[in-house]
């Protein structure tokens, strides 16, 4: 339910609407916009009198909700969520690019990496530190080591860092990573997701490959509900029946999402295709799509990665993408990132 209040009430009359509805046992979600505040109750809204409230001198309008998603949903909050990372924004006009390699390797590879990116216009550095592989035979990341490299970057470059986390375990580890990310397989893991949002920090929040926008939201929901209102939603690609790619990039994602939350929207062509030469023209798709921002795998030498060198382009043709998409931004009223 959403109660909207009207421009010109007392701060006094506002505060007290807010007391009685925590009284009711329900939570308060404030949106204050350029016409109106928004006030979005979450719980059980069976119990209030919509009649009742309606009545009020300062409410203009009630409504009920009746999509399962409530912090993330636009009726919630009309304006777009401009998520800041580490003075890096994303949503609104702001536009970002997150680049690195799959997975940290070594000291020089991703400090190397960083350098390069950073140069050619992206603002946030990724790198896997924990990685979830299919077979428990591959390279699973250099876990706490992979972690103080990622710093050590940070530190030579000033690049904000991204890295997925994979247990409530490791929770603690990530207490000085920027922006923590959600992994595909773990869109679900609804443990995870409560603890991760316990954090308060940013969060990214990959669609899994076997799952619907609606369940998508949700999980954002499980996040937010525990005090993350930061959540970046990055759609990866979903598995479909066609095998010459990795996955297939669901492109109307975007502007659904768009309709249907106030959150930023990122896409990862990298994972979406599983091939680094469709990597520039599904970044040119996404950005014409309405994307806020999108998350390129950069390798300084993909033929001997050890983790998804075939998706991964090399620090040149990341500097040709960038560039690329910039010129595009403009048109899309997007904030030029060169």
């Amino acid at each position: 339910m959403i109660i909207i209040v009207k421009k010109d009430c007392e701060k006094k009359q506002l505060d007290n609407l807010i007391g009685w509805v925590k009284k009711q046992g329900l939570k308060v979600d404030v949106s204050r916009g350029a016409h109106s505040t928004i006030l979005g109750l979450v719980g059980d809204t069976g119990k209030v009198d919509i009649d009742l409230v309606r009545s009020l001198d300062i409410v203009e309008n009630v409504k009920r909700i009746q999509e399962p998603f409530k912090l993330s949903n636009r009726k919630f909050h009309p304006d777009d969520t401009i998520v800041d990372i580490g003075g890096v924004k994303i949503g609104g006009n702001h536009f970002a690019i997150i680049a690195g390699p799959c997975s940290v390797e070594t000291e020089k590879q991703i400090i190397g990496v960083a350098e390069a990116v950073k140069k050619a216009g992206a603002k946030l550095l990724r790198g896997g530190a924990f990685k979830p592989r299919t077979s428990p035979y591959s390279f699973q990341g250099l876990r706490e080591t992979g972690l103080d490299l990622l710093l050590k970057a940070k530190k030579e470059t000033g690049l904000p860092i991204v890295t997925e986390i994979m247990s409530v375990r490791h929770i603690d580890l990530f207490r000085d990573v920027d922006l923590i990310q959600i992994g595909a397989r773990d869109m679900q893991n609804y443990e995870l997701l409560k603890e991760v949002g316990k954090t308060g920090k940013p969060v990214l929040l990959k669609r899994g490959f076997c799952n619907t926008i609606e369940e998508w939201l949700m999980s954002a929901e499980y996040v937010m509900s525990e005090g993350s209102k930061d959540v970046i939603l990055c759609e990866r690609g979903i598995r479909t029946f066609e095998p010459y790619t990795r996955n297939t990039l669901d492109l109307s994602a975007i502007p659904v999402l768009k309709e249907l939350t106030h959150l930023p929207v990122i896409v990862d062509p990298s994972h979406a295709s599983g091939l680094a030469r469709l990597v520039k023209p599904l970044s040119l798709a996404a950005v014409g799509a309405g994307s806020d921002g999108l998350m390129i795998e950069v390798h300084n030498d993909p033929l001997h990665a050890l983790c998804d060198g075939a998706q991964s382009v090399r620090p040149d043709q990341f500097e040709d993408i960038a560039q690329s998409v910039n010129s595009m931004l403009h048109l899309c009223g997007k904030n030029e990132i060169l």
